[in-house]
Protein backbone atom coordinates (compact mmCIF):
# COMPACT_ATOMS: atom_id res chain seq x y z
CA UNK A 1 0.00 0.00 0.00
CA UNK A 2 1.41 3.13 -0.98
CA UNK A 3 1.13 6.55 0.90
CA UNK A 4 0.29 10.00 -0.63
CA UNK A 5 2.58 13.19 0.56
CA UNK A 6 -0.41 15.83 0.29
CA UNK A 7 -2.85 15.71 2.89
CA UNK A 8 -4.34 17.59 5.74
CA UNK A 9 -5.80 17.36 9.26
CA UNK A 10 -7.61 19.60 11.87
CA UNK A 11 -8.79 18.36 15.58
CA UNK A 12 -9.14 20.68 18.58
CA UNK A 13 -9.99 19.96 22.07
CA UNK A 14 -11.81 21.80 24.23
CA UNK A 15 -11.37 21.59 28.47
CA UNK A 16 -11.36 23.72 31.14
CA UNK A 17 -7.71 24.66 30.36
CA UNK A 18 -9.34 26.21 27.21
CA UNK A 19 -9.44 25.93 23.21
CA UNK A 20 -6.60 24.03 21.19
CA UNK A 21 -6.49 23.67 17.66
CA UNK A 22 -3.95 21.97 15.44
CA UNK A 23 -3.27 21.96 11.71
CA UNK A 24 -1.22 19.65 9.95
CA UNK A 25 -0.61 20.20 5.84
CA UNK A 26 1.93 18.04 4.41
CA UNK A 27 2.91 18.38 0.76
CA UNK A 28 5.50 16.43 -1.54
CA UNK A 29 8.90 16.95 -0.56
CA UNK A 30 12.41 15.17 -1.29
CA UNK A 31 13.30 14.76 2.14
CA UNK A 32 11.17 14.99 5.12
CA UNK A 33 11.08 18.81 6.18
CA UNK A 34 9.36 19.89 9.50
CA UNK A 35 8.00 23.63 10.20
CA UNK A 36 6.25 24.07 13.18
CA UNK A 37 4.49 27.21 14.35
CA UNK A 38 3.08 27.25 18.21
CA UNK A 39 2.00 30.07 20.55
CA UNK A 40 5.10 31.66 22.61
CA UNK A 41 3.34 29.66 26.21
CA UNK A 42 4.09 26.60 23.89
CA UNK A 43 7.63 26.56 22.26
CA UNK A 44 9.01 24.05 24.74
CA UNK A 45 7.01 21.52 22.86
CA UNK A 46 9.08 22.07 19.51
CA UNK A 47 11.11 19.44 19.73
CA UNK A 48 8.49 16.55 20.90
CA UNK A 49 6.38 17.96 17.54
CA UNK A 50 9.72 17.07 15.53
CA UNK A 51 9.87 14.20 16.91
CA UNK A 52 6.52 12.74 16.72
CA UNK A 53 6.33 13.82 13.09
CA UNK A 54 9.47 12.04 12.10
CA UNK A 55 8.43 8.69 14.02
CA UNK A 56 4.99 8.57 11.69
CA UNK A 57 6.00 10.55 8.55
CA UNK A 58 9.08 9.17 5.96
CA UNK A 59 9.13 11.90 3.37
CA UNK A 60 7.20 15.27 2.95
CA UNK A 61 6.72 19.13 3.65
CA UNK A 62 5.18 19.19 6.90
CA UNK A 63 3.44 22.49 8.39
CA UNK A 64 2.16 22.60 11.97
CA UNK A 65 0.73 25.03 13.43
CA UNK A 66 -1.22 25.18 17.15
CA UNK A 67 -3.31 27.75 18.19
CA UNK A 68 -4.47 28.29 22.03
CA UNK A 69 -7.42 30.22 23.14
CA UNK A 70 -7.24 29.71 27.23
CA UNK A 71 -10.23 29.54 29.46
CA UNK A 72 -11.57 32.74 31.74
CA UNK A 73 -10.68 30.29 34.40
CA UNK A 74 -6.97 30.04 33.21
CA UNK A 75 -6.08 33.41 32.30
CA UNK A 76 -3.51 35.13 34.56
CA UNK A 77 -4.27 37.52 37.31
CA UNK A 78 -2.98 40.95 36.13
CA UNK A 79 -2.02 43.35 39.22
CA UNK A 80 -0.43 46.67 39.91
CA UNK A 81 3.03 46.87 41.02
CA UNK A 82 1.85 50.06 43.02
CA UNK A 83 5.63 50.97 44.18
CA UNK A 84 6.91 51.22 40.84
CA UNK A 85 4.02 53.03 39.69
CA UNK A 86 4.32 55.39 42.64
CA UNK A 87 8.29 56.23 41.50
CA UNK A 88 6.66 56.53 38.00
CA UNK A 89 4.81 59.21 38.47
CA UNK A 90 6.80 61.21 40.98
CA UNK A 91 9.90 61.17 38.17
CA UNK A 92 6.99 62.40 35.99
CA UNK A 93 6.26 65.07 38.30
CA UNK A 94 9.68 65.71 39.34
CA UNK A 95 10.30 67.40 35.61
CA UNK A 96 7.94 69.89 36.07
CA UNK A 97 10.10 72.63 36.75
CA UNK A 98 11.94 72.11 33.73
CA UNK A 99 9.01 71.52 31.32
CA UNK A 100 5.98 73.96 32.89
CA UNK A 101 3.78 73.16 30.06
CA UNK A 102 3.83 68.94 30.87
CA UNK A 103 1.18 67.67 32.21
CA UNK A 104 0.93 64.27 35.08
CA UNK A 105 0.85 61.31 33.31
CA UNK A 106 -2.44 59.42 33.20
CA UNK A 107 -3.15 56.15 34.50
CA UNK A 108 -2.65 54.41 30.88
CA UNK A 109 0.73 56.57 30.56
CA UNK A 110 2.02 54.93 33.84
CA UNK A 111 0.34 51.47 32.82
CA UNK A 112 2.59 51.36 29.97
CA UNK A 113 6.07 51.52 31.78
CA UNK A 114 7.25 47.88 32.21
CA UNK A 115 6.75 46.48 35.18
CA UNK A 116 3.95 48.06 36.32
CA UNK A 117 1.17 46.15 35.22
CA UNK A 118 2.61 42.11 36.57
CA UNK A 119 1.16 39.14 35.81
CA UNK A 120 0.76 35.92 38.07
CA UNK A 121 2.80 32.78 36.70
CA UNK A 122 0.27 30.15 35.54
CA UNK A 123 0.65 26.60 35.12
CA UNK A 124 0.49 25.78 31.69
CA UNK A 125 1.66 22.23 31.74
CA UNK A 126 -1.94 20.22 32.04
CA UNK A 127 -2.59 22.25 28.78
CA UNK A 128 1.19 21.29 27.16
CA UNK A 129 0.18 17.80 28.07
CA UNK A 130 -3.22 17.75 26.28
CA UNK A 131 -1.59 19.24 23.31
CA UNK A 132 0.56 16.61 23.04
CA UNK A 133 -2.02 14.36 23.37
CA UNK A 134 -4.08 16.00 20.50
CA UNK A 135 -0.96 16.34 18.10
CA UNK A 136 -0.93 12.25 17.88
CA UNK A 137 -4.60 12.06 17.65
CA UNK A 138 -3.94 15.03 14.91
CA UNK A 139 -1.01 12.52 12.94
CA UNK A 140 -2.86 9.98 13.04
CA UNK A 141 -5.97 11.72 11.58
CA UNK A 142 -2.80 12.98 8.84
CA UNK A 143 -1.86 9.45 8.72
CA UNK A 144 -5.67 8.26 7.53
CA UNK A 145 -5.84 11.22 4.78
CA UNK A 146 -2.34 10.16 3.31
CA UNK A 147 -3.63 6.45 3.10
CA UNK A 148 -6.75 7.26 1.23
CA UNK A 149 -5.23 9.48 -1.13
CA UNK A 150 -2.14 6.95 -1.73
CA UNK A 151 -5.01 3.99 -2.17
CA UNK A 152 -6.38 6.29 -4.75
CA UNK A 153 -3.14 7.05 -6.69
CA UNK A 154 -1.52 2.93 -5.98
CA UNK A 155 -5.56 2.68 -8.09
CA UNK A 156 -4.79 4.62 -10.95
CA UNK A 157 -1.29 4.19 -11.39
CA UNK A 158 -2.29 -0.29 -11.34
CA UNK A 159 -4.94 0.86 -14.26
CA UNK A 160 -2.29 2.52 -16.35
CA UNK A 161 -0.33 -0.32 -15.78
CA UNK A 162 -2.64 -2.67 -17.34
CA UNK A 163 -3.16 -0.40 -19.86
CA UNK A 164 0.74 -0.47 -20.63
CA UNK A 165 0.90 -4.57 -20.84
CA UNK A 166 -2.20 -4.09 -23.21
CA UNK A 167 0.46 -1.49 -25.79
CA UNK A 168 3.43 -4.03 -25.05
CA UNK A 169 0.90 -6.96 -26.47
CA UNK A 170 0.13 -4.78 -29.26
CA UNK A 171 3.77 -3.95 -30.09
CA UNK A 172 4.45 -8.05 -29.86
CA UNK A 173 1.88 -9.09 -32.32
CA UNK A 174 2.66 -6.16 -34.62
CA UNK A 175 6.69 -6.59 -34.54
CA UNK A 176 6.24 -10.06 -37.18
CA UNK A 177 4.56 -7.57 -39.82
CA UNK A 178 6.69 -4.56 -39.46
CA UNK A 179 9.78 -6.77 -40.02
CA UNK A 180 8.38 -8.26 -42.80
CA UNK A 181 7.15 -5.31 -44.07
CA UNK A 182 10.90 -4.07 -43.90
CA UNK A 183 12.32 -6.93 -45.82
CA UNK A 184 9.90 -6.64 -48.85
CA UNK A 185 10.70 -2.92 -49.33
CA UNK A 186 14.90 -4.43 -49.25
CA UNK A 187 14.49 -6.81 -51.75
CA UNK A 188 12.03 -4.63 -53.59
CA UNK A 189 14.92 -1.86 -53.98
CA UNK A 190 17.63 -4.42 -54.49
CA UNK A 191 15.83 -6.10 -57.50
CA UNK A 192 17.08 -4.19 -60.44
CA UNK A 193 20.07 -4.39 -59.16
CA UNK A 194 19.97 -7.94 -57.82
CA UNK A 195 22.08 -10.01 -60.39
CA UNK A 196 24.92 -7.53 -59.43
CA UNK A 197 24.67 -8.98 -55.76
CA UNK A 198 25.77 -11.71 -53.78
CA UNK A 199 21.88 -13.33 -52.38
CA UNK A 200 23.68 -14.55 -49.62
CA UNK A 201 25.18 -11.47 -48.37
CA UNK A 202 21.73 -9.57 -49.27
CA UNK A 203 20.33 -12.18 -46.45
CA UNK A 204 22.92 -11.59 -44.49
CA UNK A 205 22.18 -7.46 -44.77
CA UNK A 206 18.32 -8.32 -44.11
CA UNK A 207 19.07 -10.48 -41.03
CA UNK A 208 21.26 -7.40 -39.39
CA UNK A 209 18.96 -5.17 -40.13
CA UNK A 210 16.19 -7.21 -39.01
CA UNK A 211 17.89 -7.63 -35.54
CA UNK A 212 18.39 -3.65 -35.42
CA UNK A 213 15.00 -3.05 -35.98
CA UNK A 214 14.12 -5.97 -33.18
CA UNK A 215 12.69 -4.65 -30.08
CA UNK A 216 11.90 -8.21 -28.04
CA UNK A 217 14.48 -7.28 -25.50
CA UNK A 218 12.83 -3.87 -24.78
CA UNK A 219 9.39 -5.32 -24.47
CA UNK A 220 10.60 -7.81 -21.97
CA UNK A 221 12.18 -5.68 -19.94
CA UNK A 222 9.02 -3.56 -20.07
CA UNK A 223 7.29 -6.18 -18.93
CA UNK A 224 9.46 -6.80 -16.11
CA UNK A 225 9.59 -3.43 -15.23
CA UNK A 226 5.53 -3.06 -15.24
CA UNK A 227 5.44 -6.24 -12.66
CA UNK A 228 8.08 -4.45 -10.41
CA UNK A 229 5.35 -1.57 -10.46
CA UNK A 230 2.56 -3.85 -9.15
CA UNK A 231 4.94 -5.58 -6.46
CA UNK A 232 6.26 -2.70 -5.09
CA UNK A 233 2.59 -0.77 -4.86
CA UNK A 234 1.47 -4.13 -1.99
CA UNK A 235 4.58 -2.92 -0.49
CA UNK A 236 3.57 -1.60 3.32
CA UNK A 237 6.52 0.66 3.59
CA UNK A 238 7.26 3.87 1.65
CA UNK A 239 7.79 2.98 -2.22
CA UNK A 240 7.85 6.70 -3.44
CA UNK A 241 11.66 6.44 -4.31
CA UNK A 242 11.41 2.81 -6.10
CA UNK A 243 8.54 3.80 -8.22
CA UNK A 244 10.29 6.95 -9.23
CA UNK A 245 13.23 4.98 -10.72
CA UNK A 246 10.73 2.30 -12.01
CA UNK A 247 9.38 5.30 -13.91
CA UNK A 248 12.45 6.39 -15.22
CA UNK A 249 13.61 2.86 -16.63
CA UNK A 250 9.78 2.57 -18.07
CA UNK A 251 10.27 5.81 -20.16
CA UNK A 252 14.20 4.70 -21.26
CA UNK A 253 12.44 1.38 -23.01
CA UNK A 254 9.60 3.11 -24.44
CA UNK A 255 11.67 5.64 -26.02
CA UNK A 256 14.35 3.07 -27.39
CA UNK A 257 11.31 1.49 -28.66
CA UNK A 258 10.13 4.94 -30.04
CA UNK A 259 13.35 4.92 -31.82
CA UNK A 260 13.85 1.83 -33.57
CA UNK A 261 10.33 2.14 -35.03
CA UNK A 262 10.28 1.84 -38.62
CA UNK A 263 5.79 1.47 -38.50
CA UNK A 264 3.85 4.53 -37.92
CA UNK A 265 1.86 1.97 -35.90
CA UNK A 266 4.15 0.91 -33.91
CA UNK A 267 5.77 4.40 -33.03
CA UNK A 268 2.24 5.91 -32.47
CA UNK A 269 2.33 2.72 -29.79
CA UNK A 270 5.63 4.13 -28.54
CA UNK A 271 3.45 7.34 -27.78
CA UNK A 272 1.20 5.85 -26.25
CA UNK A 273 3.34 4.39 -24.10
CA UNK A 274 5.15 7.40 -23.29
CA UNK A 275 1.87 9.40 -22.03
CA UNK A 276 0.68 6.89 -19.89
CA UNK A 277 4.56 6.88 -17.82
CA UNK A 278 4.11 10.34 -17.95
CA UNK A 279 0.61 10.60 -16.04
CA UNK A 280 2.28 8.05 -13.72
CA UNK A 281 4.99 9.49 -12.72
CA UNK A 282 3.01 12.60 -11.91
CA UNK A 283 0.88 10.25 -9.40
CA UNK A 284 4.11 9.18 -8.56
CA UNK A 285 5.51 12.54 -7.35
CA UNK A 286 3.15 12.66 -4.36
CA UNK A 287 4.09 9.33 -3.03
CA UNK A 288 5.54 8.67 0.17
Amino acid sequence: MIRSMTAFAREERRDEHGELVWEIRSVNHRYLEVFVRLPDDFRVLESVVRERVAARLGRGKVECMLRYRPAPAALAAVQVNRVLAERVVAAARSLADLLPDSRDPSAFDVLRWPGVLETEAVDLSPAQAAATELLERTLESLGESRGREGRRMGELVAQRCVALRALVERARERMPVVLEGVRARLRARLAEVADQLDPVRIEQEMALLAQRLDVDEEMDRLTMHLGEVERVLRRPEPAGRRLDFLMQELNREANTLSSKSADAELTSIGVEMKVLIEQMREQIQNVE
